[in-house]
């Protein structure tokens, strides 16, 4: 979990830029990235607007030959150690646009330090990568970093949306096979009244369970990113690995704590911890409500309930 913590920007944040990118930019933006030598972080969320994408309050204003952009992001991983930001920010105001998701446009850009704060929020779990406020006061951007066409930047952020849904699905089942991996082994070792705990069916049961959810999760996630290689549309299945794999995880990291009874609580077995950082691929980078939404509408034709 850790580990792929530390990469997921590499991995689906500058998608876009392969997408709608020119051949300029391609070739200036990606292989910094790829081969290390430039650290990038993904600037959408905003305190006020949450997964609301749409209602984004940070402003980006055309000036001769650049942008300048005020505003605010929050829960931006890795800004403190980042090069660059991939930013989504509004160009037009969203009273003068036709539909909420126009007016918004997507830059590949410096992380200036001039006029960018980045603060570090303190949180329970993944510690392994830093979480941020950040504070934009007079960001130049050049018309050569905006990605695409102007106002059209959600639909170029929706193309690294679906890969992270299948990235964090991945994670979420990778960390349930852990904590079942810790759990079965304390149960074949844990003796209580003159029997080893695993031999009790209240004990064993659970955990079949879990290591059934798990895997019908993971041939989800499986599935997702199958099809999002081979350029199938890719939505309801990476949402629904999301979703699976989140339940599955988070059932599975539960009952490793129960197995372990009050040592489950002690941080020397680790469970406690697996705990924690289960709660990132539960709520992000989208609720299970919202998934759940999203299927509702999408895939069962039902109508919009918000």
């Amino acid at each position: 979990m850790s580990g792929a913590t530390t990469v997921h920007i590499n991995l689906f944040g500058l998608h876009p830029v392969v997408k709608h990118g020119t051949e300029e930019q391609k070739q200036r933006m990606l292989p910094p990235i790829a081969n290390g030598q430039v650290k990038a972080c993904f600037g959408v969320t905003e305190p006020n607007t949450g997964l609301n994408t749409t209602q984004l309050k940070t402003r980006a204003v055309r000036k001769n030959d650049r942008y300048v952009v005020h505003g605010q992001k929050v829960w931006i991983s890795t800004a403190q150690v980042a090069d660059k930001i991939l930013l989504l920010a509004r160009t037009t105001p969203l009273e003068e646009v036709k539909k909420p998701t126009q007016g918004l446009s997507l830059f590949y850009t410096d992380l200036d330090r001039k006029t960018v704060t980045v603060r570090e929020i303190e949180k329970m779990g993944r510690k392994a990568v830093d979480s941020n406020e950040l504070f934009i006061d007079g960001l130049e951007i050049p018309f050569e970093d905006r990605i695409g066409e102007e106002g059209e930047g959600f639909k170029y952020i929706l193309d690294g949306m679906n890969p992270e849904r299948a990235l964090l699905a991945a994670e979420a089942v990778g960390l349930g096979f852990a904590a079942l991996h810790k759990a079965t082994e304390y149960a074949k070792e844990r003796v209580v009244f003159n029997r080893p705990i695993g031999k009790n069916q209240a004990v064993q049961h659970p955990l079949a369970k879990n290591w059934a959810e798990l895997e019908a999760a993971r041939l989800m996630t499986m599935c997702a990113a199958w099809q999002f290689d081979n350029d199938i549309p890719c939505g309801a299945a990476a949402n629904a690995a999301k979703y699976l794999a989140a339940e599955a995880g988070m059932a599975a990291c539960q009952q490793a704590m129960m197995t372990h009874g009050g040592f489950g609580y002690a941080k020397e077995f680790h469970v406690e911890r697996y705990m924690r950082e289960m709660m990132i691929p539960w709520i992000a980078p989208i609720t299970p409500n919202l998934i759940l939404s999203y299927i509702a509408e999408r895939v069962l034709g039902l109508p919009k309930s918000y």
